[in-house]
C-alpha cells in the first residue's frame, strides 16, 4: 500500500489545501491529513476544531483519514504510521526555498520522500494567515475556505465577543 502524509496546521484549511489533499488522494492509496501545533504560533482555531473542520470537508476523499500529528518530528511520524511520502504544496518558489531543507532531512531521518505538487493558480495567493486576517475583519472569505470553515467563522463572529 503507498501511504502519504500531508501535514499542515490547517488554521484554518482552505481550498488551496483542499485542492493539493485531493490530488494526493488521486495519487496514492491512503492519505493522512496530519494536522499539527507549532507552539510558536498563536492559533485561530483549536486543534480540536482544525480537526475537526478537516474530517467534515475530507470526508468525501476516499483513503484519507485526519490525524493529530502531536509532538516530535514529522519524520518519525511518517515511519510511525507507514508512509512512504511527504506531500506538500507549493504555491511560489519562496515554499520550494523553504520546504526543500527540510525535505532533505526528513529523507535523511527515516528514508521518508517529499513530493511538491504546484498549488492550482486559483489559489496561489491564498494562505491561512491571509485568510484570518480578512475573516477577522468582516470581509468574504466563503470562495476560499470549504463550507465547514465558514461556518466555524461565521459561529465566532455570532458568539459573544462579536460587536
Amino acid at each position: 500500500m503507498r501511504r502519504a502524509v500531508c501535514p499542515g496546521s490547517f488554521d484554518p484549511l482552505h481550498n488551496g489545501h483542499v485542492e493539493i489533499i485531493a490530488r494526493a488522494a488521486s495519487m496514492f492509496d491512503e492519505v493522512i491529513v496530519a494536522v499539527s501545533t507549532n507552539y510558536a504560533k498563536k492559533y485561530r482555531f483549536s486543534l480540536e476544531e482544525r480537526l475537526g473542520m478537516a474530517r467534515e470537508t475530507l470526508s468525501y476523499l476516499a483513503g484519507t483519514t485526519v490525524e493529530p500529528m502531536g509532538d516530535g518530528l514529522l519524520a518519525e511520524f511518517c515511519r510511525d504510521h507507514g508512509a512512504g511520502a511527504i506531500v506538500k504544496g507549493l504555491r511560489t518558489t519562496q515554499d520550494y526555498h523553504y520546504e526543500l531543507p527540510m525535505a532533505h532531512m526528513n529523507r535523511h531521518l527515516t528514508g521518508v520522500e517529499t513530493v511538491f505538487l504546484p498549488g492550482d493558480s486559483r489559489y496561489t495567493y491564498l494562505s491561512s494567515t491571509l485568510i484570518k486576517e480578512v475573516g477577522a475583519l468582516g470581509g468574504d472569505i466563503s470562495e476560499f475556505v470549504p463550507k465547514a470553515v465558514l461556518k466555524r467563522f461565521q459561529t465566532a463572529a455570532d458568539g459573544p465577543d462579536a460587536t
